[in-house]
């Protein structure tokens, strides 16, 4: 029998470390527990912490036992964990904003609730934001069910960096947004076969914005401030984790890096009212106010 699970206290887990997952999640009990599975097998970071918020219709995603399992194995391994619940819903950058100030940690890693991280996945992450000294970096999620759809069309927006990444102004109709298109289905995974990689090797290249698994130098983040424009959008929107990441690669420049070791698991969306896109209504208001 599965014993109820503390969630943990807020007040307790938000001291100065190295770097905290945080993980937004609705109605995906079964989804959060691969996600937080991927999670307890990353080593190398040690004591990284992880805050789960849950903005379900009925029980929490994290109190379902395959879940609370992997949480109790997260701290067994000696990783804090924080369980919450944000309601009511205002809307998916809300619920980041919520994530991100929950945090004290150096760097802070978005992760969506259907992504699973390969072991060393996280240290590569690390490793790179700590050489790169840029505002982000991610890993794009593949879509395994694509690894036969070869689109070798999209492989030529694939470009690295030569050296630290700089601060860039992405906006749409620009060839720097079209670099978008190399994250879909399993594109970046062809483009990764194709690099022929040593072990331990790994390229930094450059991005318009990555979905899904993206670790931010907290700092910075909430220096152009982080998840903040919340409060301009109406509940119903997509595009918040587009919207922050223009305004850090317009100060501190960003970066993707490759090998990527998330994978997307194809669930079904549970954000299907997605009216506005963030991104959109940020950039229109910081061009007028310019």
């Amino acid at each position: 029998m599965n014993r109820p699970l503390d969630p943990g206290n807020p007040d307790l887990f938000r001291v100065p470390r190295l770097l905290d997952v945080l993980i937004p999640t609705r109605n995906r009990p079964a989804e959060l527990a691969v996600t937080l599975s991927g999670l307890a097998a990353q080593e190398d970071v040690p004591g990284f912490g992880v805050v789960v918020s849950d903005q379900s219709d009925g029980e929490p995603a994290w109190a379902a036992p395959a879940a609370a399992t992997m949480a109790r194995a997260l701290r067994h391994r000696g990783n804090p964990v924080l369980l919450t619940r944000r309601l009511p819903r205002r809307g998916l950058a809300e619920h980041r904003a919520y994530l991100l100030a929950a945090s004290a940690a150096r760097y802070v890693l978005c992760l969506d609730d259907d992504v699973w991280l390969e072991p060393g996945a996280l240290r590569r992450l690390v490793d790179g934001i700590r050489e790169l000294g840029c505002g982000f970096v991610g890993n794009a999620v593949h879509g395994l069910s694509y690894a036969d759809d070869v689109r070798p069309e999209t492989h030529r927006h694939y470009e690295e960096w030569d050296g630290p990444p700089v601060p860039e102004r992405v906006r749409p109709g620009t060839p720097e947004w079209d670099r978008s298109v190399i994250h879909p289905a399993a594109n970046l995974l062809h483009v990764t076969e194709r690099l022929d990689l040593a072990p331990g090797e790994w390229r930094a290249y450059k991005v318009s914005w990555i979905g899904g698994c993206v670790l931010y130098d907290r700092a910075k983040l909430v220096d152009v401030g982080g998840f903040d424009f919340w409060r301009r959008l109406p509940e119903r929107h997509q595009g918040e984790d587009v919207a922050a990441q223009l305004a850090v690669l317009d100060r501190y420049g960003g970066a993707g890096v490759v090998p990527s070791g998330a994978y997307h698991l194809e669930a079904p969306t549970t954000v299907t009212e997605r009216d506005v896109e963030a991104w959109q209504v940020v950039l229109t208001e910081f061009e007028v106010g310019c």
